[in-house]
């Protein structure tokens, strides 16, 4: 019979004992106290038992049984360790021989002493394991034997213990054994520390580890796979170790997951200074000079016990920008605070009386009601004259309502009796003339006095306190250059990121390049067609030159012999590369109003490395502070006039679906990822990223003509055909933050300076206005714009005069492109 028939089969008899076998088995059970299954003794003797029999692992489920289950003592281990070569048969034969004995013993008395008990019940446990694997021939005498326990129920029956199975002897010895409490975990902030402890690397959970000291692993992990336990050595294997590896001296084992652990020499250098009683860290020095903070010297800055100012504290923008409003409105008043909330209704509440006799302060005076003028007299008719026309007399008939109407004299006709007289000298007195007069002194003497305020301003209070032009220096006073050379007006003019050359574009069709500090002309680009702008790349690694002129679009390299020669080679490296591959083909809209061309050999000569063709004509031209991206605008293109160009992709983009007015210029936001698009009458910023519109200005002039941004992006100029010149505050209000009339002519050209608070503006009139424009970072003190000089500008031709304007990138020097065929430095 296999040997889980047999264990099934034992289960089933065993099922039918009686409960005077638990009994016997709790006795059997005392005399083993000192096997604790919990603890893993079993384990050991297992271990043992298979160490000595490693030869016969093909051995059947019920040998293996009789191992892992013996619930005997220590002289039944050793019988079974000297027993257990012989094998199945041996077993079989072990436990036939002792159902004899135990038979004999059984049939001989049936009042025994308890030794005879004891020995009985030990054999048994002795050999109980061996029937799990015997043959089925053992039904029958487990029958027989089942039956001599029903009739002999007050003596212990030998065969009835001898035939439990082992898996009921094991919970059986369970139940008898003392539960041993797991080991209590000790509460990690119980001292009130709070810190984090280490990681544990074990993820089995928080359990105690002797959990598993009879198993393979040490637990599960979230997959519900088993923890593998890593292998354990004994004293041997200890010993070989330590002379085998020598790195064992600087070895520990982590306790948590079982792993060897190697300390670094940080770690031996930390235990040792622990060991040594010393101070953990070894950049700690014990014996530093003592700074005595506190003496008798009065220091020169003390120690400051009070906090900060709020003006340290530096908001959200967010907060910052409410904060801002509320003190804006708090300043116009349109915002009251709490307090005077308060006073205004308390004073409605008091009672107002007025001194008539006082004379009062100003600013009582400043209270009081203004009075008002007295109605002028109507002037005299016919019938007051001293000889009115006969129509104007009373005849009878009148005169006798007169007389009836005495008792009320304001429903007469007249207030007084028409009579006519000879001459103005036979006119007599006025009868109640001392009457009224005494009564007229009467009113005036009793009537409330009236101060009439005479305001007495001069013009000097008109004019705003502004520091001296001295004081605001540098700005350039003169003009120091003048660059000739083209034959048309000069409609652009532009530096290099470096400053050392600039660059001309003219209606003569010809690119100029010009040294700085000589006005030397280093080379010209003949082109064949009027140039409209000419901008040079913000990028300092590049040498490159947008250039707008018709419909076209060209990307000029000045060339070696202007600038560095590595960044011009540079350059043409990067243009000459082909565009990515993975960058999908523009849609339909975009390739009908752009395309890109590559210049031939006669072009590549003469400096053009890109050619751009747009469907209307290219008026401005902007680059981003980055350089890869080129900003156009065109004329008469409707929602197509703002086209973006970037150069490392090859690709071009129309931002708006439809148009919003009439285009003048677009430029980049300096520092944030926005686009400036003014049109006739306002200026809308786009924030790129979010493609939505973010503000719209209204400047409030007839048509603007050009836009320029500060170099921190929070404030922005807008000029005008009708003379004006509108600031922005970007982060205050949509609203113009100043409106200036510097100008009698059209407004054309603005720049502000990237290093130095200062802005120019020029136009149709003959000369150029420098201004200071400082800007604060803090947001409570408005921006101080000072108009300093007023330079002399070019000649009139027709009726233009600058038609561009350009600051250099580290000197105050500006330049000025001009209607008469020159370029002016001023500085």
């Amino acid at each position: 019979m296999p040997p889980y028939k047999a264990g099934l089969l034992k289960r089933k008899i065993d099922s039918n004992k009686t409960n005077s076998t638990s009994a016997d088995d709790k006795e059997q059970s005392s005399s083993n106290d000192e096997e604790n299954l919990i603890q893993g003794e079993l384990d050991a003797e297992s271990d043992a038992t298979d160490s000595e029999h490693g030869e016969d692992d093909a051995e059947s489920d019920a040998e293996r049984d009789e191992v892992v289950f013996s619930d005997n003592d220590a002289d039944s281990l050793l019988d079974d360790k000297q027993s257990a070569p012989a094998g199945d048969d041996s077993s079989e034969l072990t436990d036939s021989e002792d159902d004899n004995e135990s038979d004999a013993n059984s049939d001989d008395s049936d009042n025994s002493n308890n030794s005879e008990e004891e020995h009985s019940s030990d054999s048994g446990a002795g050999t109980g394991t061996a029937p799990s694997a015997g043959s089925s021939d053992e039904a029958p005498k487990n029958k027989t034997k089942t039956q001599t326990s029903r009739l002999k129920p007050q003596q212990p029956n030998k065969k009835q213990t001898k035939n439990k199975s082992t898996i009921d002897k094991l919970a059986d010895k369970i139940k008898e054994t003392k539960v041993v409490e797991p080991v209590q975990q000790k509460d990690e902030y119980e001292s009130g520390d709070t810190s984090d402890e280490e990681d544990r690397v074990n993820t089995a959970g928080d359990v105690p580890m002797w959990w598993y000291n009879e198993y393979p692993h040490v637990g599960y992990d979230l997959d519900a796979r088993r923890i593998a336990r890593p292998p354990q050595r004994d004293h041997i294997d200890d010993f070989l170790k330590k002379c085998e590896d020598p790195e064992f001296w600087r070895t520990v084992r982590d306790p948590a997951t079982g792993q060897d652990v190697l300390l670094s020499t940080e770690d031996l250098q930390l235990i040792e200074r622990l060991r040594a009683a010393r101070l953990p860290s070894a950049d700690h020095d014990e014996y530093e000079p003592w700074v005595e903070w506190f003496s008798r010297e009065v220091l020169a800055t003390p120690l400051r016990a009070f906090p900060e100012h709020k003006r340290s504290f530096l908001p959200s923008r967010s907060e910052q920008l409410q904060v801002a409003r509320i003190v804006h409105a708090l300043k116009m008043g349109w915002t009251k605070t709490r307090k005077q909330i308060a006073d205004e209704r308390r004073k409605k509440r008091e009672r107002q009386f007025y001194n008539l006799w006082g004379a009062g302060d100003a600013a009582e005076q400043a209270q009081r009601p203004r009075s008002l003028p007295a109605p002028r007299r109507a002037l005299p008719t016919h019938a007051e004259s001293y000889n009115p026309p006969p129509e104007y007399l009373l005849d009878k008939r009148e005169m006798k309502e007169w007389d009836k109407l005495a008792e009320t004299p304001w429903k007469r006709k007249y207030t007084f009796l028409p009579t006519t007289h000879g001459s103005l000298r036979l006119v007599p007195a006025y009868p109640r003339f001392v009457r009224e007069r005494f009564l007229r002194c009467l009113d005036l003497y009793l009537a409330p006095r009236a101060i009439k305020m005479r305001l007495t301003i001069s013009a000097e209070e008109l004019v705003p306190k502004l520091p001296a032009p001295r004081e605001l220096q540098p700005f350039p006073t003169a003009e120091v250059l003048r660059l000739r050379g083209h034959a048309g007006p000069v409609r652009s003019a532009d530096f290099d990121p470096s400053g050392q050359y600039a660059v001309s574009a003219s209606d003569d069709g010809t690119v100029k390049v010009w040294e700085t500090a000589t006005g030397r002309c280093l080379r010209t680009v003949e082109l064949g067609e009027p140039v409209r702008a000419a901008a040079w790349t913000p990028a300092a690694g590049l040498s490159l030159v947008a250039v707008a002129l018709g419909r076209r679009l060209l990307l000029l390299n000045p060339g070696a012999d202007v600038g560095a020669a590595r960044v011009a080679a540079r350059t043409d490296e990067l243009l000459a590369e082909a565009p990515p591959a993975h960058d999908a083909a523009p849609d339909a809209r975009t390739a009908a109003a752009v395309s890109w061309a590559a210049p031939d050999a006669a072009q590549w000569a003469r400096g053009v490395r890109l050619a751009l063709t747009h469907f209307r004509p290219v008026e401005r031209v902007a680059w981003h502070a980055r350089g890869d991206y080129v900003c156009v605008t065109l004329a008469d293109a409707a929602s197509r006039a703002v086209v973006v160009h970037q150069l490392s992709r090859r690709r071009s983009q129309l931002p708006f679906r439809r148009a919003k007015g009439l285009v003048q210029c677009a430029l980049f936001h300096p520092t944030r990822p926005q686009l400036l698009v003014a049109t006739q009458r306002a200026v809308r910023v786009y924030d790129l990223l979010r493609q939505e519109l973010v503000r719209k200005l209204q400047p409030g002039a007839q048509w603007v003509s050009c836009v320029a941004a500060h170099p921190a992006g929070d404030n922005l100029l807008v000029g005008s055909y009708d003379r004006k010149l509108v600031w922005f505050d970007l982060e205050l209000s949509a609203r113009p933050y100043r409106t200036l009339r510097l100008h009698g002519g059209a407004v054309r050209a603005l720049d502000f300076h990237r290093r130095y608070p200062l802005f120019a503006s020029a136009g149709d009139d003959p000369y150029l206005v420098v201004s200071h424009g400082m800007v604060y970072s803090d947001l409570l003190q408005n921006p101080l714009l000072v108009p300093l000089k007023q330079l002399p500008g070019p000649e009139k031709r027709g009726e233009l005069c600058v038609l561009g304007l350009r600051w250099h990138p580290t000197q105050p020097w500006l330049l000025a492109a001009a209607a008469d065929h020159t370029l002016r430095l001023y500085a």
